[in-house]
């Protein structure tokens, strides 16, 4: 139990994250938080999910555990595995099991990426049950009032191969994320990269010009996230196209003509 607790703390988020709420994502998140109930989060990447999961946990004042879902990971590495350790064979928790008896917030980022046959084990969690099943030991770890589980995804990456199932999805209360309207992007742009006013909103103007190219050659537009990075850059002194294609342009696409394209929107507003 001492080993829980210590491994708890070193999860909280000790400083307020900075974080603008976009509508009522924060009193929906609260009242399923104090219902016991799972949460969905979707939107586009860069969008702010990642950075709303630290503001509740340190908003609910509760540990958070993130994983990173992709294709090779396993139900026992949500889990856990017994491991030879010093000649003996242990039992360690993985993420998941680990959240659970700490009475922490886990939350499984971008979980359609992870195997189909992974994801079915968060299901008694995410329901009435509340339980976690550790086959392995045949211990049934009961989740306290405390635990949350979360998940989030991009709907805009969806494909027949990584959907995330029905069976899935209704057990969980969803809130959509988006971009935030231009004023306030333009206030978390010159919050995070300390930008001037007119810097900052010609950089939103640009990712307003990208995200309309989605579906003509960009599968997504220049997110809040790369802006700040493009931000950031202009402010340690790289000139705003340079920062613009190095942030921005190459890190949404590959394709030749496309990245001009998107360098020549930057190249109109700098």
């Amino acid at each position: 139990m001492e080993t829980n607790v210590l491994q708890a703390e070193a999860l909280f988020i000790k400083d307020e994250p900075y974080y603008e709420p976009v509508g009522a994502e924060i009193k929906i998140f609260d009242a399923a938080y104090q219902n016991g109930l799972p949460v969905l989060l979707k939107g586009p990447t860069g969008c702010g999910k990642t950075r709303f999961m630290e503001y509740m946990a340190w908003r609910l004042k509760r540990p958070l555990v993130t994983v990173s879902c992709h294709d090779d990971l396993t139900a026992s590495d949500l889990v856990g595995r017994y491991l030879i350790t010093a000649g003996n064979t242990v039992w360690i928790d993985g993420p998941l099991a680990r959240a659970v008896r700490t009475g922490a917030i886990c939350y499984l980022d971008e979980v359609v990426e992870a195997r189909k046959d992974t994801t079915v084990v968060i299901h008694p969690l995410a329901d009435d049950r509340r339980v976690l099943p550790i086959e392995k030991t045949g211990e049934l770890l009961r989740a306290g009032p405390e635990f949350c589980m979360t998940i989030s995804y991009n709907p805009g990456y969806q494909s027949v191969l990584k959907d995330l199932k029905q069976s899935t999805r209704q057990r969980f209360v969803a809130i959509e994320f988006d971009y935030p309207n231009a004023e306030l992007e333009k206030k978390i742009v010159m919050h995070e990269s300390q930008l001037d006013e007119s810097l900052a909103g010609k950089l939103v103007k640009f990712a307003g010009m990208t995200r309309n190219l989605r579906g003509s050659g960009l599968e997504e537009g220049a997110s809040t996230r790369l802006l700040v990075h493009a931000g950031k850059l202009i402010s340690a002194g790289i000139e705003p196209r340079h920062a613009c294609r190095a942030a921005c342009s190459e890190a949404l696409t590959d394709d030749p003509e496309m990245l001009n394209a998107v360098n020549e929107l930057s190249a109109s507003l700098f």
